[in-house]
């Protein structure tokens, strides 16, 4: 439903967020994304950016809080105008998750404008003192517009953690999926969050630059990693959904997208590359082949290294049996290809699709685009 901007018709929220973010209130301050263009992206498309007034965003703060009051004291709130269901299911999902982050929606809350977002951060911590986290998504370009001091207000307001869409640190990939940045502007961003004193998540995206620019996409990536020193790093492996861009270059044959196998030596390029730097690396999404590849550097590195290593060493068919079991969710870890009831499952999926080493990456990038 589109919505006018002078009348407000209830408590909204936006359709993405990142993984970590699970537990959070999703909170939606501006609609859609101001960029949009991305190659790889089959979000918001078709759709206008456009900031919620901030007396719509106070009423839906204000319209959790009544509910969350009211179901901490066994009662039912009374609504506020406008849907306020989706307010009272918003309460009651954040309460029974422990109600101690809040997420700003929808893709680029830094656009706000600086005082009405203040003010929004400050209404946040007058209805909900005990909070603990407010996070963000946020573009390079819009963070490297930004001064010291705004930053620094922001997190004075209680905003402690940005997500940004590194993508790649290779000019070459992010002019070819328009990411409409550069990696010298990354890097500028990265490091104003760090000095402002707020938490930093840098997400990369293994397979991003295909088969032509695998190598300077790890590599150059992992350089500018080094120059952010982010506090997390978060891997999310390219899919090709069907209404992304980039997926008309692929039946085009103008973009060749990796196989599992040749992510994997991807990861292995850009782990090796990281030096020097602090980085929390997550793995922490359905798309990632594996999910235990966590740690902190550099201390886990080697560790992380040898997860790729082993799934690499592993004979076709094991190969196969593990791809297809980790995105089907019955493994977690390559240790799980040993459990007798995991793998008599996945055997069965294989004969009975007819799935071979051969078909399996193209069974593999259909069944990943169920997850975008």
């Amino acid at each position: 439903m589109t919505k006018r901007n002078d009348e407000y018709l209830g408590f909204e929220q936006g359709p993405i967020r990142p993984p970590s973010e699970a537990a959070s209130l999703l909170l939606r301050i501006s609609r859609n994304c101001p960029w949009n263009r991305c190659a790889f992206c089959p979000v918001y498309k078709g759709e206008r950016f456009k900031p919620r007034p901030a007396s719509h965003v106070k009423r839906d703060i204000d319209a959790v809080a009544r509910h969350v009051q009211a179901l901490r004291q066994g009662a039912v709130a009374r609504g506020s105008g406008g849907d306020d269901s989706l307010a009272a299911q918003a309460a009651a999902h954040w309460l029974s998750l422990g109600a101690q982050s809040v997420f700003l929606q929808d893709a680029d809350a830094l656009l706000y404008r600086q005082k009405d977002l203040v003010t929004l951060l400050l209404h946040l911590k007058s209805r909900f003192p005990w909070i603990v986290r407010v996070t963000t998504y946020a573009r390079s370009a819009t963070v490297a517009r930004l001064s010291a001091a705004d930053l620094e207000r922001l997190r004075d307001s209680g905003l402690n953690r940005i997500h940004i869409g590194m993508e790649s640190g290779s000019d070459k990939v992010l002019a070819q999926v328009a990411k409409g940045t550069t990696a010298e502007q990354q890097v500028e961003a990265g490091r104003k969050v760090i000095a402002a004193g707020i938490e930093l998540s840098e997400y990369v995206m293994p397979g991003l630059g295909g088969r032509a620019f695998s190598k300077v996409h790890a590599e150059e990536t992992a350089r500018a990693l080094n120059l952010i020193d982010p506090h997390f790093i978060r891997l999310r492996t390219l899919a090709l959904p069907g209404s992304a861009p980039l997926c008309a270059e692929f039946r085009a044959g103008e973009f060749v997208p990796l196989s599992d196998a040749e992510v994997a030596e991807e990861l292995l390029r850009l782990l090796e590359g990281l030096d020097g730097i602090s980085s929390r690396i997550k793995s922490d999404h359905i798309l990632n082949l594996f999910e235990d590849l966590e740690g902190q550097l550099p201390d886990d590195k080697r560790k992380m290294v040898l997860i790729v290593e082993r799934f690499l060493a592993l004979s076709p068919r094991d190969r196969m049996r593990y791809q297809i079991g980790r995105r089907m969710g019955m493994l977690r870890r390559l240790d799980d290809l040993a459990r007798p009831g995991p793998a008599r499952m996945i055997d069965k999926i294989i004969d009975s699709h007819a799935i071979t080493p051969e078909n399996v990456d193209r069974v593999i990038r259909e069944t990943m685009t169920r997850f975008v």
